[in-house]
């Protein structure tokens, strides 16, 4: 049996490409970058240094991102989907990290309210705080943010994000950092989703030979290509 540090090492182990990144959570690679490592500008005659958006237990110059980096950046990818702007989202974000005291926030639900706030359900007692109100309990009604996508470990002591289902829990793709390297895999069989498009593509487009090829039912099989087809555009 994995001990907690073991295992979060796994969760944590830098595993993605830029590309690769930004095509799984569908955003721009020069910004996948920006949040992981951060940029500088010049604003007349100074220049601004901008920290990374997530903060990263491995080097800030890194070309990988981590699975749990990957979790952070898709929370920030439906923050900013839903008009919260990046000053703000910083802030919230690095105070979320203080209420869950480590460096990573996918270890935890967050909501937000009609009024625009950022809710954060602490993993100790389920409690709500509203971000950047000092602490205040939040009451709203609220939305729930990508908790039908996400499933939670307990062994490292955090309940840090262990599992990520692109297509919802019901869906047949799963992205486990403890299969195929945290590759997409159609969810019960260990099977990458890019080894099943990659022989779909060399069979002229043809699923029953992969289906008969894998074993798998042609079903599954559409489902895998389906997914790949949408992360190449």
């Amino acid at each position: 049996m994995q001990n907690g540090s073991d295992y979060f090492n796994i969760l944590d182990a830098p595993s993605y490409s830029i590309a690769e990144t930004s095509r799984l959570i569908n955003m721009k690679p020069w910004t996948v970058r920006r949040y992981l490592q951060g940029y500088e500008y010049d604003y007349f005659i100074s220049r601004t240094v901008q920290p990374p958006v997530v903060k990263s237990r491995n080097n800030h110059r890194t070309i990988y991102a981590s699975f749990l980096d990957l979790i952070d950046l898709i929370f920030v990818r439906e923050f900013m989907r839903r008009g919260f702007g990046l000053p703000t989202l910083r802030k919230a974000l690095d105070e979320a990290r203080e209420w869950l005291e480590t460096p990573h926030f996918a270890r935890s639900i967050f909501f937000t309210s009609g009024s625009k706030e950022i809710i954060l359900k602490l993993p100790q007692d389920g409690s709500m705080i509203a971000l950047l109100t000092g602490g205040q309990s939040a009451m709203p009604q609220i939305i729930e943010m990508l908790s039908n996508k996400l499933e939670f470990e307990e062994i490292t002591g955090f309940g840090f994000v262990k599992k990520w289902y692109p297509q919802g829990v019901q869906g047949s793709i799963v992205i486990d950092p403890e299969i195929s390297f945290g590759r997409p895999t159609l969810r019960g069989r260990a099977v990458p989703t890019y080894n099943i498009y990659d022989l779909y593509l060399g069979e002229r487009k043809n699923i029953k030979p992969v289906s008969d090829w894998f074993n798998i039912p042609a079903q599954e099989i559409g489902a895998a290509i389906k997914f790949e087809q949408n992360l190449w555009g």
